[in-house]
């Protein structure tokens, strides 16, 4: 009987280490051919590679992992590319044809000083720029571009070759959209790619950072978020049109948690009261946002719990300075704002400066992509108000540029202009800027528009006068009575007044402030702005 069972248990242990074997052998079977496989895929497109391969290609056909790829060349020279480059029976390669921008377009008429916004947005015009004849190049898989550089990057205006190079971006973009959302070869995520050649690489306002795969010398592969895309070229060519509340394709249900308001104060306690108006205008208003305020050390703990009552989120940050103010100066720590493309829980940021009262709920502009602001002078924007699209890549790249980059104005504004020189035209009344100063009259001073969304107070800021007055501070000075406005004033007062005491006691005018604004007064130019660089408004 005992020997019996041994024999059997012996039995089964047999057959079941025979089975574990044949198990473990077709496992390393399947490995084994599979490691072969990739292998073999590797060494037939190591084979298939020429020397004169460009490193862009290899990069785009690892990625595609198809055998054929269609490859569209724009704006690109005779006999700078060609098949034998890659392999012959891998590429189809179509010339794009189209019509170079006319030289008579000059970029003051793609991003005008001015436009009529009583007019619907589409019913204005802006100037003529040419595109491809779409429907021939609907199927590419790749387009391959020269960018020309431009002179706007360089601080020296913007010339022809800045139009030429936003034209080239635009054909570039609408034909991968076009492509991108095609069902090619039954395949449903259709993977479009960008390359560019050229030293400067594409707008970064049209093709992201984040959307930048491989960079080499003069050659940039980009695979980029086509809803992102799509949105952009959406968008009118230039701030000539107010830019339409269209949103990024599959976003209506955006997660509107991830959007807030941010502000920032550094370098002084000035602005304290500011910013606890503002967010009491923008409670007011009955937004749904989160508000984020960004300080540095310079704020007090007292301070601080007054901003906190107000509705603040607090997040500290080291100041940035900027390269290019003088030492001492109002600008001087103005690049502390590069900070809120660092706010990457966040997907969408309306930054807006804490010398502002909200007088309307301003959600719906979270829709919009960035850079959307309003315009400010010549074809710039103000960075009072402004939507941005939080990004760590963004920031590193603001942080090194911020050495190369020269302000026009020494401070934020005059950068970030230079750096998104494509940007998208919000109302005026967005952005009401307090400054009459091509009013014939002072009594006009008084006229705010009834749809103002939100006023901007320029020269000295409300709290900056004594609160016995009941009137602008500004009209005390001649040279700031153009920011002068007894009606802004009372609106701003309003908002004071409606604050409990507990945030009132933080707008106090204080010696160190009273000592300031005699300062400012000294130093002013003859347009009223604070020192000689001061060409911003404050």
């Amino acid at each position: 009987m005992t020997t019996n069972l041994f024999s059997f248990s012996l039995l089964i242990f047999s057959l079941t280490l025979l089975f574990l074997t044949i198990l473990y052998s077709e496992k390393l079977y399947k490995i084994d051919r599979h490691e072969n496989e990739i292998m073999s895929i590797n060494i037939n497109f190591a084979s298939r590679l020429s020397r004169s391969t460009p490193r862009w290609y290899q990069v785009v056909a690892r990625k595609m992992n198809r055998k054929k790829i269609k490859i569209g060349l724009l704006h690109v020279a005779n006999g700078s590319f060609s098949e034998k480059m890659v392999y012959e029976e891998e590429v189809e390669v179509v010339n794009i044809l189209f019509e170079p921008v006319s030289k008579e377009v000059k970029w003051n008429d793609l991003f005008p000083e001015w436009v009529d916004e009583t007019l619907p947005w589409d019913s204005t015009r802006c100037p003529y720029i040419p595109m491809p004849q779409f429907d021939k190049y609907d199927d590419l898989d790749v387009v391959v571009a020269n960018v020309p550089c431009g002179e706007g990057r360089r601080g020296r205006g913007r010339n022809y070759d800045d139009v030429l190079r936003l034209q080239v971006n635009l054909m570039v973009a609408n034909l991968l959209v076009r492509s991108g959302r095609k069902n090619v070869n039954g395949i449903d995520d259709h993977k479009v790619f960008a390359v560019f050649g050229g030293s400067c690489g594409p707008m970064w306002e049209i093709f992201r950072c984040d959307d930048l795969l491989w960079h080499e010398g003069k050659s940039w592969v980009y695979r980029p978020d086509l809803g992102k895309l799509k949105q952009k070229v959406l968008m009118p060519v230039g701030s000539c049109q107010l830019a339409p509340p269209i949103a990024e394709p599959g976003q209506d249900g955006r997660d509107k948690a991830k959007e807030a308001y941010v502000s920032v104060l550094h370098s002084s306690e000035d602005y304290v009261c500011g910013a606890i108006a503002l967010a009491q205008s923008i409670i007011r208003s009955n937004s749904t946002k989160d508000l984020i305020l960004l300080v540095d050390d310079s704020i007090s703990t007292k301070s601080l719990q007054g901003l906190k009552a107000a509705g603040w989120k607090i997040k500290h940050i080291t100041r940035i300075r900027s390269p290019h103010a003088r030492s001492e100066t109002y600008n001087e720590w103005n690049y502390s704002k590069l900070r809120i493309w660092q706010l990457t829980e966040y997907s969408k940021l309306i930054f807006i400066d804490s010398d502002f009262i909200v007088l309307r709920n301003t959600d719906e502009f979270f829709i919009y992509p960035q850079l959307s602001a309003a315009g400010n002078s010549r074809y710039v924007f103000n960075s009072g108000f402004m939507l941005v699209e939080p990004s760590n890549c963004t920031f590193e790249t603001l942080m090194r540029q911020r050495i190369k980059v020269a302000s026009y104005n020494g401070g934020d504004q005059g950068f970030l202009n230079e750096m998104f020189m494509w940007w998208h035209r919000w109302p005026t009344k967005l952005n009401f800027l307090k400054d009459f100063n091509l009013l014939p009259n002072y009594s006009m001073h008084e006229l705010i528009p009834q749809d103002v969304y939100a006023l901007h107070y320029l020269g000295f800021k409300p709290w900056m006068c004594r609160q016995d007055q009941d009137y602008d501070c500004n009209w005390d000075v001649p040279e700031n009575k153009r920011f002068a406005s007894d009606s802004a004033h009372r609106i701003w007062r309003q908002v004071y007044n409606s604050m409990p005491s507990i945030l009132r006691v933080h707008c106090v005018l204080t010696p160190e402030m009273e000592a300031r604004k005699r300062m400012h007064i000294a130093t002013m130019d003859f347009n009223g702005r604070f020192g000689r660089k001061f060409v911003d408004n404050l």
